[in-house]
C-alpha cells in the first residue's frame, strides 16, 4: 500500500485554507508523496505551507485552471470555498452560491481527465432548517436532509453540489464522496476578523478579556443555541477513510457531543481560569437554534467516529490562539 500511496498524485484544493492546510500536511504524514496544493489566496497567506507540495495560486472557479490542475492526478479532494463563520455566512449569500463554480469545473476536469476519485467537502447546513428549530434537538440522520430546505445561501449551494457529485458519479463514472461537516475547529485557522467561526471566537474573546483584565464577554445570540463541534483531527483522519471507502452517499463528519453556546463558555472559561460576566447581543447572526450530527452511519460502515472531546480540542486550540495575539495581537 505504502508504494502505491508513492505513486499516488493527488490535488488538494483549498489547501490554503484551515481544514486543506491540514490534510496535506495529514496526507503526507500516511505516506503520500505527490501532492499538488492549490488555493486563490497568495501563498504568503496560506495558514499552513507545506514546502514538499506543490504549491500553487490559482482561482478554481475557472474552468482552464481546474483541466490544468487535474491532468495526471488520481485523487480530489475539492474543500476550496469562500467561506466563514455564521457572521459571514449570513451576510456574502451570493458569494457562497457562487463556490458552486468551483466543484462544477473541478467535476468537469476530474471526469475529462480521468481522475479516480474526487471528495467533496459538504456541510451540515445542508439540513432542513425546520429540523433544528430547538436547542434540544434529535441528532440530523444523513435522511434529514429532504425535503429540502438548507441554509439559504451556503446550504443550497452545498446541497446542489452533492447532487452534482451524484450525478458525475451516475452518469459519468466519477467514484465520489461526501462528508458533510460539522463546525470544525482546532488551530492554524481564523479566529478574528470576521469569517472565525464561534470555538476560534469564543477563545479570542476570553483571552483578551484576560489580558485586559476585564470581566466581560459578549455572546452572539442568547447563549441557549446549541452545536457539536469536531477538533480538526478528527476531520482530516474522516476525510481520508470516507475517501478510500465503498460509501458513495453523503454521510455526517461531527462529533455527537452537543453542547450549548454558554456551555461551550464555560469550556473556555475554565481552560483559561477566568469567570466573566457575559452579555448577549440578540440582533447578531446566529444560525439555527440547534445542530447535532447523528454518527449511526459511519459508525456502521467504518465502525469508527470522531474521538476527540470538545475539552481536549479546545485547550490545543485555546493554547495556540493565545501564542498568536501574543505575536500578532
Amino acid at each position: 500500500m505504502n508504494k502505491q500511496k508513492e505513486k499516488t498524485v493527488i490535488l488538494v484544493a483549498g489547501a490554503g485554507g484551515f481544514i486543506g492546510g491540514h490534510l496535506v500536511n495529514y496526507l503526507f504524514s500516511k505516506g503520500y508523496k505527490k501532492i499538488r496544493a492549490v488555493d486563490i489566496k497568495p501563498l504568503e497567506d496560506w495558514y499552513q505551507l507545506n514546502k514538499k507540495a506543490e504549491n500553487l495560486k490559482l482561482d478554481l472557479s475557472d474552468l482552464k485552471n481546474c483541466q490544468n490542475v487535474t491532468r495526471k492526478v488520481d485523487e480530489v479532494y475539492n474543500l476550496a470555498a469562500d467561506m466563514g463563520g455564521m457572521g459571514f455566512i449570513e451576510a456574502n449569500k451570493a458569494l457562497c452560491m457562487l463556490n458552486v463554480l468551483i466543484n462544477t469545473h473541478l467535476l468537469m476536469a476530474a471526469r475529462d481527465n480521468y481522475v479516480k476519485r474526487f471528495f467533496y467537502s459538504s456541510s451540515a447546513c445542508v439540513y432542513a432548517l425546520n429540523k433544528q428549530q430547538r436547542s434540544d434537538i434529535d441528532e440530523l440522520k444523513e435522511s434529514d436532509a429532504y425535503p429540502a430546505m438548507p441554509e439559504d445561501g451556503y446550504g443550497w449551494e452545498k446541497l446542489f453540489s452533492e447532487r452534482m457529485c451524484r450525478h458525475f458519479m451516475e452518469d459519468f463514472g466519477l467514484e465520489t464522496r461526501v462528508a458533510r461537516f460539522h463546525n470544525v475547529y482546532g488551530p492554524h485557522g481564523e479566529y478574528k476578523g470576521g469569517r472565525e467561526k464561534a470555538p476560534a471566537a469564543i477563545i479570542r474573546k476570553v483571552i483578551s478579556a484576560k489580558n485586559a483584565e476585564k470581566n466581560g464577554i459578549e455572546i452572539w445570540g442568547d447563549g441557549k443555541q446549541s452545536r457539536t463541534f469536531m477538533y480538526i483531527d478528527d476531520c482530516v483522519k474522516g476525510i481520508d477513510m470516507i475517501m478510500h471507502s465503498d460509501i458513495k452517499d453523503p454521510i455526517n463528519l461531527g462529533r455527537s457531543e452537543l453542547v450549548t453556546i454558554n456551555e461551550l463558555v464555560s469550556i473556555v472559561e475554565s481552560i483559561a481560569n477566568i469567570k466573566l460576566k457575559r452579555t448577549y447581543s440578540l440582533d447578531a447572526p446566529q444560525g439555527v437554534r440547534g445542530r447535532s450530527s447523528n454518527n449511526t452511519m459511519i459508525r456502521k460502515l467504518l465502525n469508527w467516529e470522531p474521538q476527540i472531546s470538545l475539552k481536549e480540542g479546545l485547550n490545543k486550540t485555546y493554547e495556540w490562539i493565545k501564542r498568536e495575539l501574543s505575536k500578532n495581537g
